[in-house]
């Protein structure tokens, strides 16, 4: 697939369906797992997955091209993920550490988590991660992500991403250590 045929063809009315259904069928899955290891639940993700190809759909026409696609949609995926936990933990009327209580949980009940002991212990682990540190983490661990790419979509310094990365890394270890 060309990705800039696919931009003209999603900018053009006669062609916008047809692209946009082959970029749901490129993208959806890569989107899906980002999204899933930010707000962790299977249910979660599905309404932020179809909130971020909304945002596209609806966008598509504004999309500049000073960045590649992927990167945009990533970027798309990425703030819709961190908006729902946002919005979740505006909604609680419980404070201090919702958020990680709240992925905690969805972990444990979720039905779809297929790991074993000591993949749940990472993901408790991971979760316990400061929100930037998480999302460099998992996308430099898990998605192979460059550090140039990440900066793209997080709007940050490599310097900084790779400082966050270290970060989160020996706290993985401290907390795997404890338990």
């Amino acid at each position: 697939m060309q990705t800039e045929s696919l931009i003209n063809r999603l900018k053009q009315e006669n062609t916008k369906r047809l692209a946009f259904h082959e970029l749901v069928k490129t993208y959806q899955e890569k989107l899906y797992w980002h999204i899933r290891k930010i707000v962790i639940g299977h249910d979660d993700t599905d309404d932020v997955l179809q909130n971020t190809f909304i945002k596209v759909w609806n966008n598509i026409e504004s999309f500049r091209e000073e960045s590649g696609l992927y990167t945009w949609l990533f970027r798309i995926a990425t703030n819709e993920a961190l908006t729902f936990l946002s919005q979740k933990k505006r909604r609680s009327i419980f404070s201090g550490n919702f958020e990680n209580d709240y992925l905690i949980n969805s972990l444990v009940s979720d039905e779809y988590f297929e790991g074993s002991e000591i993949q749940l212990k990472l993901q408790k682990a991971i979760i316990k991660l400061p929100d930037k540190q998480r999302l460099v983490f998992n996308m430099k661990y898990f998605d192979e992500m460059k550090y140039e790419d990440m900066s793209k979509i997080l709007d940050t310094s490599v310097g900084a991403l790779k400082a966050s990365y270290h970060h989160a890394v020996k706290k993985i270890e401290e907390q795997l250590k404890q338990e």
